[in-house]
């Protein structure tokens, strides 16, 4: 790493379990290896998954916040009202942590998203200079929501329909939106400076924030992944698909069953089976994937919550990884799978596009089912050139996208913004 002085960081988050939550645990876990760090956080915000917060070697500060409850039915609707209230209660005590972050006077600020608004209210409250970290755009404002047959929003019964003709002409839905989307430009303009995780987000994130965003692209700890997937040391591959993600919609798993439908069925009759490991489950994307696979006569077991080891052990037990979220911001998914030494098959989208060389080492496909399918099937019909994609997807990996080389540009970014303090 650079050698740059002893830095006064504080870190703001308020996040779920996820993959930001994990990657801001790893940077909390390497940054106060060399820096003075201070975590401020809510309580209700996740702060085991990724790395327990409260036993890592930084200091942590904890607030309160209870959101109004939301009414059931027939006042539904209101609840849009409810959720403005709430972002701006958030908004209040969003401006009491940053009073409290500016009276210690740190050097710099490393602000992460929020759960509930995305850019946090507090960007728009410190004195300090403040790095935010956009992971993604709030996506429920800036894109297309994705169809599900459940969804009220976007299914084709008549009562769906009418639902969304109300919501057209809905004052109230309009009134949140506004409330949303203020909070979230004005918190993101306010910041010092913004970095993101791929040229990608970069692209959507200035769009949206009318400024310049940079990029820090984030890596992977390849002490962890593929460590025992050295040469001499793997085991033979079991006839496994494997996809990693929260089990939402956004995930794309439904697509990847589509894709292992188009799939011969091996000597057993049977198609591969298609295991899915996410940290969070949607019930209702859940019964969707399942009368999915069923359908497509796909062989389906879903995972929840497991074990770091056990996902590594995934990783090196299934025959190709298929990573085929919507828009992918970045695609951690696809770094762990070629760090681990795994065939990977991924869709030709988002920031996953970065990060895999098609060809090299994965094989990118468009999000087609047939073409997708057909680059599944080459990877499970040719093992040896799944292995030696493998093999240069590690080394690829190994060369541009360890966890260390990013903590060393994140060192040298958050540098760079506390000297606007002077």
């Amino acid at each position: 790493m650079t050698d740059t002085k002893r830095l006064r960081i504080a870190v703001y988050h308020n996040l779920g379990s996820g993959g930001a939550k994990r990657i801001t645990a790893d940077e909390l876990r390497c940054l106060s290896e060399r820096h003075d760090v201070t975590l401020y956080s809510l309580r209700s915000a996740d702060h085991a998954f990724g790395g327990n917060d409260a036993k890592l070697p930084y200091s942590v500060k904890l607030y309160d916040f209870t959101p109004k409850p939301w009414l059931g039915s027939p006042f539904g609707r209101w609840n849009t009202v409810i959720g403005v209230q709430n972002v701006r209660k958030m908004d209040a005590l969003n401006r009491t942590i940053a009073n409290d972050i500016d009276a210690t006077r740190p050097d710099v600020v490393l602000v992460q998203p929020c759960q509930m608004t995305t850019a946090p209210a507090i960007l728009k409250w410190l004195r300090t200079p403040s790095l935010y970290f956009l992971q993604e755009l709030p996506r429920r404002y800036y894109e297309p929501r994705i169809a599900r047959p459940y969804d009220p929003l976007t299914g084709s019964s008549q009562r769906a329909k009418m639902r969304r003709a109300i919501n057209h002409f809905d004052p109230l839905i309009a009134y949140n939106r506004r409330g949303f989307v203020s909070l979230d430009l004005g918190a993101a303009r306010a910041a010092t400076r913004i970095i993101t995780n791929s040229e990608y987000t970069r692209q959507n994130g200035e769009a949206a924030y009318k400024r310049d965003i940079g990029v820090c692209y984030l890596g992977v700890d390849t002490t962890q992944f593929g460590q025992k997937n050295q040469v001499g040391a793997r085991r033979a591959r079991e006839r496994i698909v494997l996809s990693v993600g929260s089990l939402t919609a956004a995930k794309g798993f439904d697509f990847v069953i589509e894709a292992m439908g188009t799939l011969p069925a091996g000597l057993d009759g049977r198609r591969p089976q298609l295991i899915i490991i996410s940290n969070f489950q949607d019930h209702a994307e859940r019964d969707y994937i399942t009368a999915l696979a069923q359908q497509h006569q796909v062989p389906l077991t879903c995972l929840v919550n497991v074990s770091e080891a056990e996902l590594h052990d995934w990783y090196t037990r299934a025959s190709c990884v298929a990573y085929a979220p919507v828009r992918e911001p970045f695609g951690l998914v696809a770094l762990e799978a070629m760090a681990s030494g795994a065939p990977l098959v991924a869709v030709a989208e988002g920031g996953v596009r970065e990060s895999v060389i098609d060809g090299l080492t994965g094989l990118v496909a468009p999000r087609e089912p047939h073409a997708f399918g057909r680059a599944i099937q080459t990877l499970l019909a040719d093992p040896a050139r799944a292995e030696a994609q493998a093999a240069r997807a590690r080394e690829h990996v190994l060369a541009d996208w360890t966890w260390a080389q990013h903590i060393e540009r994140l060192n040298s970014i958050l540098a760079e913004t506390a000297s606007a303090r002077q």
